[in-house]
C-alpha cells in the first residue's frame, strides 16, 4: 500500500510519522501542565480533593494584596541587588583575565568551578560558613574583628545578605564566562591600535571593552531579574524560608505542599511565568534596538 503511494504522499506521512511522537509528548508534558496550571490558578483545588470551586480572580488578590505573600517580592530586592555586585566582580575578573596574566587558565578554572557544583552542596558549604563559630566567625576573631560577629542566619535584618552573598559566590563564574566570551571577541589589533595612541588599561576598559560587551551587559542585568524572582535552592536549603528569608519560590512551594492550596500555588507560578516572559520579551527588544 505504502509502495502505490507517490513519493509526495511518502515523504508527508515520514514527516508527520516522525512529528507525530514529539508533539505528543510536547504537548502532554509541557503544554498541558502549564492549561492545568492557569485553570486551577483560577480555583480553590487543595491538591488531592476530586472537586473544587472556581474564585475568579480571587487567589490574585491574595497575591498582591496579602502582606505573607506580597512581602516575598521584597526579598527578591535582596538577590536583585546582589546581581549588581555579581556582575561587576565577574567584569572586574573577566578583564584582569582576558590580558596577559601569569596562570590565567587557573584562575578561569577557579572562578568558574562553584557554578559547576551542585546548588545542595553549596548549600551545605555556607550553612558551615555562617553557622555560630564557623568558618566565617574564626576568620573575623583571628583579623581582630570578632566585635562584628553576628548571627548571620538568625538575625532577620542581615539574613538575606548572608544568603544573596552566597548566591554571588555560586552563580559569579556563570557571569564571568560570558563576560570573557565577549571580552575575547574584541579584536588585538583595536588594543594594539589604542596603545600606540597612548591608552592605559582604565581607557581601554571604558572606551573599548565596555562599549564593546554593552549588550552582554544588558543580557544579564534580564536574566538578574528572572534570577532574583526565582531564587529557590539556597535560601531553602540553608533557612527553609524562615526568619524573613522566604522566596517567592519558596512560598510557592510552601502554600502547595505544606498549606494545601494548590489553587493560589497555581496563581503564584502564572505570576512568576509572567515576571519571566516579560523580562524575556524585554531582553529581545533591547537587543532587537541595537541592531
Amino acid at each position: 500500500m505504502f509502495k502505490n503511494l507517490s513519493y509526495k504522499a511518502q515523504r508527508k506521512i515520514i514527516i508527520i510519522s516522525f512529528s507525530l511522537i514529539p508533539v505528543v509528548l510536547l504537548f502532554t508534558l509541557a503544554y498541558l501542565p502549564v492549561f492545568n496550571m492557569f485553570k486551577y490558578s483560577f480555583t480553590n483545588w487543595n491538591g488531592y480533593s476530586k472537586s473544587f470551586d472556581y474564585v475568579g480572580f480571587d487567589n490574585y488578590k491574595t497575591i498582591f494584596t496579602d502582606s505573607k505573600y506580597f512581602s516575598v517580592f521584597k526579598v527578591s530586592l535582596y538577590y536583585f541587588a546582589a546581581s549588581f555586585v555579581q556582575m561587576a566582580i565577574a567584569l572586574y575578573f573577566a578583564t584582569i583575565l582576558s590580558f596577559n596574566v601569569k596562570f590565567k587558565n587557573f584562575f578561569k578554572g577557579v572562578l568558574f568551578f562553584p557554578y559547576l557544583l551542585n546548588g545542595v552542596a553549596i548549600g551545605f558549604i555556607f550553612l558551615f560558613f555562617f553557622r555560630p563559630d564557623g568558618t566565617l566567625d574564626t576568620i573575623l576573631r583571628a583579623v581582630g574583628l570578632g566585635d562584628f560577629i553576628q548571627g548571620w542566619l538568625l538575625n532577620p535584618k542581615i539574613i538575606n545578605v548572608s544568603l544573596a552573598g552566597a548566591a554571588i559566590w555560586r552563580y559569579m563564574g556563570f557571569n564571568f564566562i560570558i563576560f570573557l566570551g565577549a571580552i575575547s571577541s574584541i579584536g588585538k589589533d583595536i588594543y594594539e591600535a589604542a596603545e600606540i595612541d597612548g591608552a592605559n588599561r582604565w581607557h581601554q576598559f571604558r572606551h573599548i571593552i565596555l562599549p564593546s560587551i554593552k549588550q552582554i551587559v544588558q543580557l544579564n542585568l534580564i536574566l538578574a531579574i528572572s534570577g532574583a524572582i526565582s531564587a529557590f535552592d539556597i535560601p531553602y536549603i540553608m533557612t527553609g524560608g524562615s526568619n524573613g528569608s522566604n522566596t517567592f519560590v519558596i512560598q510557592t512551594v510552601t502554600t502547595a505542599f505544606k498549606y494545601n492550596k494548590l489553587g493560589l500555588a497555581s496563581a503564584m507560578a502564572v505570576v512568576l511565568l509572567f515576571i519571566v516572559i516579560i523580562a524575556t520579551l524585554l531582553q529581545r527588544l533591547l537587543i532587537k534596538e541595537e541592531k
